[in-house]
């Protein structure tokens, strides 16, 4: 594996990670608008006369809009400054905030969280690309981990928060609250953010071509795989954790143990990365992802769990969720540095291709039980250990 890269086109004069965490700001706003909704979905789905199943579907149409769009929309703003981007990007995701906040039936909601995913899709890449544009080479993936933390951060606080707005004041207030932090970020972003100029303008299908270096092409399905692991259940997570014996009151404190988990995983696996290469990194994720995911389905199947088990379970699911990540981001941009931008959103088209893959999944499944969601949670991340090991095994077929 390369370990070290020429920035890419356009990049400032390397700077410390300080001048990165604003970006973070912006992916806190957006992770707690994709993850949220999973924190009440049975409260939207009474209140819009809809099943568990079908209002799930509003997550997988965010990360089947998103996973289309990305790659679109970081060709078409390639040319316009950063900034531009950014701050675009959060007005639709604001304005797409507040129609989901007042929708009035299930397909205006579905609708109003395709248009947010149009904002997310426009920020997450190009945020996590000019990161990386903003630091020194031997910093590149822990300035990918800090912006990804925002993520990270949304499902440690922003979820969790999100539980209990809606407990208290309903749902509709809550994606209004994220719709009014949409907005702050926006300002933050506007005030404090760097100016960073785009990249010359080339059609989609000339920018493709970097798929077809085996180091793009062989990560990227590893991206989806993953991903698909740690979401079959995960929007209905509620449900799931009821499945395990976690009484109602308790549920918020285990999306809590997630988040905390997804944030430390997220920070140690950039540092990890960074040290001593993607493939521990993720050989370590995927081997706690299936751990964890098998003793769910066990303690599912059996009926009950104690608290302190299933919140060590759930707290390490978060940290092996996003401990994939920052491996990935550093092998493709190891591999394609002066295409950093596009091939971050292609990765991010992958991740949300396998949200809405194990969403969809989750929706037939969970019908059955949680403890059968668990177990073939668990049996697709021994996939995705094994797409590691090939990838790990092939001359020139990926990074190491």
């Amino acid at each position: 594996m390369t370990r070290s890269s020429s920035p890419p086109a356009g990049a400032l004069p390397a700077q410390g990670l300080g001048s990165v965490a604003i970006l973070a700001l912006g992916t806190f706003a957006v992770g707690t608008d994709a993850f949220i909704v999973s924190g009440f979905l049975p409260s939207i789905a009474q209140s819009l006369q809809a099943s568990n199943s079908v209002t799930g579907l509003s997550v997988t149409v965010f990360a089947a809009t998103y996973a289309l769009l990305a790659p679109v929309l970081a060709t078409a703003t390639a040319p316009w400054p950063r900034k531009r981007v950014l701050v675009g990007a959060l007005v639709v995701l604001a304005v797409a905030n507040l129609l989901s906040a007042l929708a009035p039936d299930i397909g205006t909601l579905l609708a109003s969280r395709a248009l947010a995913a149009v904002g997310a899709a426009a920020y997450t890449p190009t945020a996590t690309a000019a990161g990386g544009a903003l630091v020194r080479p031997a910093l590149r993936a822990r300035a990918f981990s800090l912006v990804t933390g925002g993520l990270t951060v949304a499902t440690a606080l922003g979820v969790p928060l999100g539980n209990l707005v809606s407990h208290w004041f309903g749902w509709r207030t809550a994606l209004g609250m994220v719709a009014a932090l949409a907005a702050l970020a926006c300002a933050g972003v506007a005030l404090i953010m760097p100016a960073l100029p785009g990249q010359a303008r080339s059609p989609l299908r000339v920018r493709l071509a970097v798929l077809r270096r085996p180091a793009v092409a062989w990560v990227l399905p590893l991206t989806v795989v993953g991903m698909t692991a740690c979401y079959i259940v995960y929007a209905y997570s509620v449900p799931a954790l009821q499945a395990l014996g976690v009484a109602d009151g308790r549920i918020g404190m285990m999306l809590l143990c997630y988040g905390a988990g997804a944030v430390l995983g997220n920070l140690l696996a950039g540092y990890g990365a960074d040290r001593w290469g993607p493939t521990p990194v993720s050989i370590a994720a995927y081997v706690a992802m299936a751990a964890s995911f098998g003793t769910m389905a066990w303690l599912a199947a059996a009926g009950a769990g104690h608290d302190a088990a299933v919140g060590l379970l759930v707290l390490v699911w978060g940290m092996s969720s996003w401990g994939q990540t920052p491996p990935q981001q550093l092998r493709l941009t190891n591999a394609a540095p002066q295409e950093a931008p596009l091939v971050v959103a292609l990765n991010a088209s992958c991740i949300y291709l396998g949200i809405a893959l194990g969403t969809a999944l989750g929706a037939g499944l969970l019908t059955h039980g949680a403890a059968l969601g668990f177990a073939v949670s668990g049996l697709v991340a021994l996939a995705a250990l094994g797409f590691v090991a090939v990838l790990a095994t092939q001359d020139g077929g990926g990074p190491r």
